[in-house]
């Protein structure tokens, strides 16, 4: 009898070990399935990260990711120049004075603080047009009254960027009368007898006008440099010149508004073919261009260091993304509202009775 309790009470102690063996296999294995579902999560070692998961979405989708950065390819913001109280345009796309831009990883194709599409990017652009014609004849009317201020577009960027796009886009929505435009091409001789800020200072906007300058005097601290059309150190010179003349313009009442189109290299490559491919565009075409193309890496490293010198608090540079060329549009578009905006310019007082000469026009 008592053999058989004896093998009852093991019995009973080796169900209950058996028990706490299956217990504790059930809690390790909970354990383990809870580690695998973290490490399954975006990100974490093993699994598929962000950086993966990008590489494995389609092209389109990238492509939407690109069109919503930033500057460096960093999330982008809504411009405030709708009224939503986001961050003004001009403060995603400003260099900050001395920072060099590394062209490099600025994403051509992206759409900063932009609209989501072209069809919207071109609706915007249309809108734009209402309250640039009201702040431009503000700016003209207020010069009547010895008002100095006016405003200056600098447009640079490499063959194709959309310097002359801009200037029938853009500018097309301004009154013509109000504005001065100049094309800048090689040095005359009798230019060339001048320092080369001379013939900048003949083409300045006057009162009340908005200036637009395709190609400025930055073409003497670019293709001076890249082709050595003067010695190093006075291209060095010429940064510091540049910058006390255009700090003296903003002290004169120029508001200096300096835009780099940046366009990418495959893109210029897409835009020359398409001139060759159109007989009505050969008349665009310079041989010349696919020469300066072999130049493409010493030409960004000559804007990176001429942004970097020139990008001044009186005067800073803005990098537009030039592949888009309806998101080009709107951010020119955009920037020049918001300098506008902020010179909010007046209609000026007349100096005359109005009451009086209503009088007398009625009773005529």
């Amino acid at each position: 009898m008592a053999g058989k309790q004896n093998e009852k009470r093991k019995a009973a102690k080796s169900e209950k070990q058996q028990g706490k063996q299956e217990k504790r296999e059930k809690q390790e294995k909970a354990a383990k399935d809870a580690k695998d579902a973290r490490s399954a999560r975006p990100g974490k070692a093993g699994k598929p990260g962000k950086s993966e998961e990008r590489e494995k979405a389609p092209k389109q989708e990238r492509a939407a990711e690109r069109a919503k950065t930033g500057k460096h390819g960093k999330p982008g913001e809504r411009s405030g120049a709708d009224g939503s109280g986001a961050r003004p345009l001009r403060e995603l796309l400003r260099v900050t004075p001395g920072e060099r831009p590394d062209l490099g990883r600025l994403d051509p194709s992206a759409t900063p603080g932009g609209p989501t599409s072209k069809a919207a990017g071109a609706a915007a652009t249309a809108l734009l047009g209402q309250p640039l014609g009201s702040l431009q004849e503000r700016l003209y009317a207020a010069s009547t009254a010895g008002d100095r201020r006016r405003v200056l577009l600098v447009l640079q960027g490499m063959d194709t960027s959309g310097k002359g796009g801009t200037l029938k886009h853009v500018i097309g929505l301004f009154n013509p009368s109000g504005c001065r435009i100049k094309a800048f091409k090689a040095p005359t001789p009798e230019e060339l007898g001048h320092p080369f800020l001379w013939r900048i200072k003949q083409e300045l906007p006057r009162p009340g006008e908005i200036g637009i300058f395709d190609r400025s005097h930055y073409e003497d601290v670019l293709i001076a440099r890249v082709r050595e059309l003067v010695p190093r150190n006075r291209v060095r010179a010429r940064y510091a010149q540049i910058n006390r003349f255009e700090k003296a313009l903003v002290d004169d009442g120029v508001t200096v508004v300096k835009v780099f189109l940046h366009i990418g290299y495959e893109e210029q490559r897409a835009r020359l073919l398409a001139r060759l491919d159109d007989p009505d565009k050969h008349w665009k075409f310079n041989v010349g261009d696919i020469e300066e193309r072999g130049a493409w890496a010493a030409y960004q490293e000559a804007y990176e260091v001429a942004v970097e010198r020139c990008s001044t608090d009186a005067a800073p540079w803005y990098v537009v993304p030039a592949d888009r060329k309806w998101y080009r549009n709107w951010a020119i578009s955009t920037l020049l509202r918001e300098h506008l905006e902020d010179l909010d310019p007046q209609y000026p007082k007349g100096d005359f009775d109005v009451e009086e000469c209503r009088r007398r026009l009625l009773a005529g």
